[in-house]
């Protein structure tokens, strides 16, 4: 499948397990998937590789047949043996670039940005989205430049032409705002991972998205 044509970024859950109160991750993915979701990320920076291939394997195994990617981050390894639909790359992490070779052309691929210049920078990649990080400042990320803001964000709206992630202390409190400020896409970390439903945290998600009257 060419998850590249057939995505829908508007509301995005990035996991965290620490964040699940408890409760099974895949569970939570499906809950977020039964409400709307149209793409989950895997990330795991404290997992083990054979631990993080399992739960990568699992996910494909449950999402990907009903047409939502699983969205690797980081480890293009564990991408590649789970059969994951896309790798996300931070400043720090594989080149684009290469991701882009390593995971072959129908691949979706993410980059992380967090100033002008890196968005800039991120034109000249064969990329599918920028990850906007932070929007507003959040306890599940603290090693990040300045927030930028709704006035940041419209300004990246105006400035680039790639599909903008945002992402970064957004809920649905502020969901509508940020999309109405450019964003073509609600990532979210806590808002669905710790909701006491997160299927219902996601629905309110997607219809801020829908309310706004944009698409992604």
């Amino acid at each position: 499948m060419n998850w590249r044509r057939h995505t829908d970024y508007r509301v995005y859950l990035v996991t965290d397990r620490e964040l699940c109160l408890g409760r099974p991750l895949e569970d939570i993915v499906l809950a977020a998937v039964r409400g709307g979701a149209g793409a989950v990320q895997l990330r795991e920076k404290h997992a083990s590789s054979r631990e993080f291939l399992e739960l990568a394997r699992a996910l494909v195994s449950r999402i990907q047949p009903l047409g939502i990617p699983l969205i690797i981050n980081d480890r293009a390894d564990i991408a590649l043996a789970s059969g994951a639909a896309g790798l996300h790359v931070g400043q720090s992490d594989l080149p684009p670039e290469d991701a882009r070779r390593l995971m072959g052309p129908d691949a979706i691929i993410g980059l992380s940005v967090e100033t002008m210049e890196e968005l800039k920078e991120a034109e000249a990649y064969d990329i599918d989205y920028v990850g906007l990080s932070p929007i507003f400042a959040t306890p599940t990320k603290t090693d990040t430049h300045t927030p930028w803001g709704l006035e940041g964000l419209r300004l990246a709206r105006r400035t680039s032409p790639l599909k903008l992630v945002a992402i970064g202390g957004i809920h649905r409190q502020n969901a509508a705002a940020v999309v109405e400020a450019g964003a073509h896409s609600l990532a979210v970390v806590s808002e669905i991972c710790s909701a006491e439903n997160p299927e219902e945290a996601t629905r309110k998600l997607l219809a801020a998205f829908e309310g706004s009257g944009r698409r992604a």
